[in-house]
């Protein structure tokens, strides 16, 4: 079992917090004495708290430079999908 205090700002990591969740995307983007702010990458993004002794059952990957930047790509890509604009008459 691991913890959130293993997991370095500004890293993206993918991870499972409990046995038989879906994998996610987090990425760090601030830390305190005690605690991370992460951004969770699902079907949007949620950003949240979590203690740095909160447990994470399995992570599964550090992802590096190359990596991130082909999700960037997919992911925005993605996003404009939604954003669909109705025309106005």
């Amino acid at each position: 079992m691991y913890s959130y205090a293993l997991l370095e700002k500004n890293c993206y990591y993918l991870i499972q917090e409990k046995e038989n969740d879906p994998i996610n995307l987090i990425k760090v983007n601030l830390e305190t004495d005690h605690c991370l702010y992460v951004s969770r990458y699902t079907d949007g993004t949620a950003i949240e708290w979590k203690k740095k002794t909160d447990p994470i059952f399995d992570i599964l990957e550090l992802l590096g430079d190359d990596k991130v930047k082909d999700w960037e790509s997919i992911y925005n890509d993605n996003q404009g999908t939604y954003n669909v604009e109705e025309d106005e008459d």
